[in-house]
């Protein structure tokens, strides 16, 4: 027996508990919802208890297709920068506040102005932006210094999994690490850091690398999932680096694209580099960096551009662009509906369409959205890549976007690289099973298990050569596309 891991991803939208075998087969997969609340403009907040009733409800359905006898161990892949702050019998204190949350850019700016925007870049590896917790962190202790100061403890989600599942406080470096008050080279809470939030270090949990038992299963635990006492519960990481792991990309020479809402890629590093131009995270593995830059409207733009202009479908859109020619007849749009993050960092940056004419059609649109978000991808890939020490012989994509075959043509052209495409469908929570697998000793190490249990490459897309100069001379265009509304933008956000 033994032969079953179960990976988990904890999203923003529900628990995913997956069982896999030692080759990466899925056997059974089960998925828990949870509500989302927008209470005010720009808050975003989540029960943490419904996490925890999700997270029971998937592990038992696992639990009875596959057998409690065959399990090994867990491990836990999460939503990355949403906290909460518990008691000190583990209770919530107040909701717990999502990556989505933007109510703390007064903080983004003060934190900057007193500790230094390139310090705080270097230390956490995280430019200042709204999404890492430290910033509605330090919120919470100008607008509720009371419930921070009565906090037995602040946890990420893996944090506050592995307290009710086996009473200890501790998390992963690779979970904590997003949170922004993580001493990126040393993988230890950063005293200035933590301070800057308002916390007492006593107020954090215990730190283990990743693939690291944090402890075995309670028996209380177990009676609610239905598994053994004692099964390990392993150290896992934040779902981007997760998902990064469980397309198989561990070490140099690879790097990762998810096409999903949003548009999230990575590069392995062997060193700390910081920069603007991407975020710096703890590798999943524990060895190493990975350097991560996102684009936070993805596919959500794309069904927006459905939406609105009131399309059948998006494969209807899809099939009537196929006759647009590239550069969408002089339109050019810059994806940023919800903000920028890497590399300018600028939460008041909206969406710009330059270039209509009465000509231009919903097809037209839906053309431009796709070379948009290539557009901005290529950007950052070059960033991130002339930091990282160079091309990667590979990149994997992976995600809803892959069955857009239009956008991966595009992508390929803009890039003018070659897309390999991962058949996997829950990249985060086979990484998670990855880390299971070896800490249990099923492999010597979370690389060795990426490439046993890793599925090979489904197709690969190639650019179609004669649109390379053709994408290669708009981007250029485009690349001065923020700069020129900038203080636009800026100035609209001023009135409001």
């Amino acid at each position: 027996m033994d032969d079953v891991v179960i990976g988990i991803d904890a999203s923003t939208t529900a628990v995913k508990a997956i069982a896999f075998t030692r080759d990466g087969e899925e056997l059974f997969q089960a998925r828990e919802p949870y509500p989302l609340s927008n209470p005010k403009p720009g808050h975003f907040e989540q029960d943490a208890e419904h996490w925890w009733t999700a997270l029971l409800g998937a592990l038992k359905q696992v639990t009875e297709a596959v057998g409690a006898a065959r399990v090994a161990a867990i491990c836990i892949a999460h939503q990355r920068e949403t906290f909460t702050l518990v008691d000190s019998a583990g209770k919530p204190l107040i909701p717990a506040i999502l990556w989505l949350d933007e109510r703390a850019r007064p903080q983004v700016i003060r934190l900057s102005a007193e500790l230094g925007r390139e310090a705080i870049r270097d230390w956490s590896g995280k430019p200042p932006d709204p999404t890492p917790a430290l910033y509605a962190i330090a919120w919470l202790a100008e607008h509720q210094p009371q419930v921070l100061h009565q906090a037995a403890a602040l946890v990420d989600v893996h944090g506050f999994f592995v307290q009710r599942l086996t009473g200890r406080l501790v998390t992963s470096t690779a979970s904590a690490d997003p949170l922004g008050l993580l001493d990126i080279e040393k993988g230890t809470w950063h005293t200035r850091l933590v301070a800057a939030a308002g916390l007492e270090m006593e107020q954090l949990p215990e730190l283990v690398a990743p693939g690291a038992i944090c402890g075995g299963l309670s028996a209380t635990a177990a009676q609610l999932t239905g598994l053994k006492a004692g099964t390990p519960v392993v150290a896992g990481a934040g779902d981007g680096q997760a998902m990064g792991l469980g397309m198989g990309v561990y070490g140099e020479g690879k790097s990762y694209l998810s096409l999903g809402s949003g548009v999230v890629s990575g590069c392995y590093c062997g060193k700390v580099k910081t920069s603007d131009a991407f975020r710096t995270l703890v590798s999943p593995t524990g060895s190493g960096f990975m350097l991560e830059t996102v684009l936070r409207s993805g596919m959500q733009l794309v069904d927006w551009i459905v939406r609105t202009t009131g399309s059948p479908s998006a494969a209807a859109l899809e099939n009537a662009a196929l006759d647009v020619a590239a550069g969408s007849d002089g339109l050019l749009i810059m994806p940023y509906w919800a903000g920028v993050m890497s590399p300018y960092w600028d939460g008041a940056a909206r969406g710009a369409i330059v270039g209509l004419s009465l000509d231009h059609r919903p097809e037209h649109l839906f053309r431009a959205v796709l070379e948009g978000i290539a557009f901005e991808q290529a950007v950052a890939t070059e960033a991130m890549e002339a930091q990282a020490g160079g091309k990667p012989v590979a990149m994997i994509a992976a995600g809803g976007g892959t069955n857009c075959a239009l956008l991966m043509q595009i992508m390929a052209s803009v890039l003018d690289r070659s897309l390999s495409v991962s058949p996997v469908n829950e990249a985060a929570a086979l990484g998670a099973a990855m880390l299971a697998a070896s800490a249990v000793g099923w492999f010597a190490s979370p690389e060795t298990a990426a490439k046993t249990m890793a599925a090979q490459p489904s197709r690969q897309v190639d650019p179609v050569k004669a649109l390379v100069p053709t994408y290669r001379a708009r981007k250029e265009i485009y690349r001065d596309l923020y700069h020129a509304t900038r203080d636009i933008h800026a100035r609209l956000d001023e009135v409001g």
